[in-house]
């Protein structure tokens, strides 16, 4: 396997030349000239997906972040757990197109990709590729692994890889309402967003597929990319306010 390219940061920009934040969200102000410098071009967005059946809303995901971010699908790439597997297939055409398709990186792959000294890592080659990291959804298993740092998958392997304060982190957690309750739930989500600065976009109320109502399931998609442009941009963006 080929090593992934890491993000290019401009540090001269051409005026004339195409710039993602310029282009295409010029309507929204106060975002820093820093911030035009370093999204010259679309931010390359890794998308973790952990075992909760929200999973089987990942490619619904995709089509709305490359619609309404204006983010091209060359810069989408999807990091998946064994689990996550169950709801959703590498093979659904909105993931598989034959023109343009979405890479679906798995545990298998970390470990097929390595022989010797001098071969791909992938957890660190995904890390280094990203601009943006949005786990979503994030279940309750790997929320407990990533504060405490454990790594014994590719996601998680990942998320012990990022650079924690450089690079924005969105998670949107899914998970049944008893667990959401549970009281080391809120503790693990004070280690994200305190530590490892991590936006949570916290679940909605809603009759979940187990049939039990409360709040857990996953944020719905606009609240999840507003939140995504927020973190890239530097300011609190609103779509259905500012478009």
């Amino acid at each position: 396997m080929a090593t992934l390219a890491p993000p290019s940061v401009a540090n001269c920009v051409d005026p004339g030349a195409a710039n993602w934040v310029r282009d295409h969200w010029s309507q929204i102000k106060d975002v820093s000239e820093a911030r035009r410098v370093r999204y010259t071009t679309p931010p390359r967005v890794l998308i973790a997906v952990t075992g909760s059946v929200a999973a089987m809303k990942l490619p619904e995901l995709i089509q709305e972040l490359v619609r309404t971010c204006k983010i091209p699908r060359s810069h989408v790439a999807v990091v998946t757990t064994k689990h996550a597997q169950h709801f959703f297939t590498a093979d659904d055409p909105r993931l598989a197109s034959e023109t343009d398709p979405i890479r679906v990186w798995t545990d298998e792959d970390e470990w097929q990709s390595w022989n010797q000294r001098g071969d791909s890592v992938v957890h660190i080659d995904l890390a280094k590729w990203a601009d943006v990291l949005l786990v979503a959804p994030l279940d309750a298993n790997t929320l407990a692994k990533w504060s405490q740092g454990l790594c014994d998958n590719l996601v998680s392997s990942v998320m012990r890889a990022w650079e924690v304060g450089d690079k924005p982190a969105i998670a949107a957690p899914a998970m049944n309402t008893r667990m959401w309750s549970h009281p080391l739930t809120a503790k693990q989500l004070a280690v994200l967003t305190h530590d490892l600065k991590v936006k949570i976009v916290v679940p909605v109320v809603k009759t979940l597929v187990c049939g039990d109502t409360g709040v857990g399931a996953m944020a719905h998609q606009p609240q999840i990319i507003d939140a995504l442009l927020s973190e890239l941009l530097g300011v609190t963006v609103n779509l259905s306010t500012t478009m």
